[in-house]
């Protein structure tokens, strides 16, 4: 199948790129999740992307952005991440997969989308990942790193999913160009310490990653 070959080039070039080193394990998981993904699409509706070659680059290589980053963060440690709002389990399970040191867990409100998350742990056996339907609001589980790709803005986010935020923790947030109106726009408490641009690889887009934690006022 000439698409799946496709798909695996692109994504081996993507992951050279953004320079991560994955074994092919992993790269075989994430050609599967993204399989899974179509699978269960017109079914589950995860995302609005039909096409494969959308998929690469919109969702896979656009959560792999987040990779480097959070490596240099937690240095090797096993936390646990929170993945809010994350739908199909973008970018929660490409962390997973990429970073088996992690606990991840992706909560959304919507039933089927945390269920999905459930399948995609037991087909790609990922005892580290978790979907969990909830209301992030409503968790009070400490978590080192919450973070969320294209959720809500800056305040919402931080503000709904601050009583899972673990003593020291940090909230890191996918978004596209530069944030500066919800930057400005957040709690006095809640101090951005770091903005960093992301490149993706064959998406010709603005994408910044935005680092926040709680400060005492």
């Amino acid at each position: 199948m000439s698409n799946g070959l496709n798909l695996e080039s692109g994504l081996r070039s993507g992951v050279q790129a953004l320079g991560l080193s994955l074994s092919d394990e992993q790269v075989q998981r994430l050609l599967d999740y993204v399989a899974l993904i179509q699978k269960w699409n017109k079914v589950y509706n995860l995302t609005a992307l039909r096409d494969p070659a959308d998929m690469l680059t919109h969702h896979l290589l656009d959560s792999l952005t987040a990779v480097a980053p959070l490596a240099r963060h937690t240095q090797g440690q096993a936390i646990r991440v929170l993945d809010v709002g994350s739908g199909g389990g973008l970018p929660g399970v490409v962390l997973a997969i990429c970073m088996p040191e992690l606990n991840v867990t992706c909560v959304d409100t919507v039933a089927k989308k945390a269920a999905f998350v459930q399948q995609v742990a037991v087909s790609l056996k990922l005892p580290n990942l978790r979907g969990l339907h909830a209301r992030v609001e409503s968790l009070v589980d400490p978590y080192q790193v919450i973070c969320s790709r294209a959720f809500a803005s800056l305040p919402d986010f931080v503000t709904w999913s601050r009583s899972a935020l673990a003593e020291g923790g940090v909230w890191m947030a996918m978004k596209g160009k530069h944030p500066q109106d919800e930057i400005d726009a957040l709690p006095a408490d809640v101090k951005v310490f770091h903005v960093e641009p992301l490149t993706v690889p064959g998406l010709d887009v603005e994408r910044c990653m935005v680092w926040m934690k709680p400060q005492p006022v």
